[in-house]
């Protein structure tokens, strides 16, 4: 029983809908909706397809170098919240800072 539709439910489904459409739009909407997923299909598919050809995106090169220029903006931070900094690495000083604000 479980939201599982049965072949029974299916006819019954599609004899109130031949009532209610009757039986010349009844094949026209089945037109349309097989066209609708084909069309959804093809995009779906495109979209993949460009995901794979495409080239890695350079954000992540370029985010990192941004981080890494952010050193002294970063030791500031960390000064201005009261983290400690001496002896500790920039991803620990970044952890650091990205705690004390999740806790404000």
């Amino acid at each position: 029983m479980g939201g599982i539709i049965q072949s029974n439910e299916i006819l019954l489904l599609l004899v109130v809908l031949l009532l209610i459409l009757g039986p010349t739009k009844l094949p026209a909407l089945a037109r349309g909706l097989g066209q609708a997923m084909r069309e959804f299909k093809k995009a779906a598919q495109g979209l993949y397809e460009e995901e794979i050809t495409r080239p890695p995106s350079k954000t992540s090169t370029s985010m990192s170098s941004t981080i890494q220029g952010l050193g002294d903006d970063l030791l500031e931070i960390a000064e201005k919240l009261g983290i400690e900094t001496k002896g500790k690495t920039k991803e620990q000083i970044k952890q650091e800072i990205i705690l004390r604000l999740s806790k404000q």
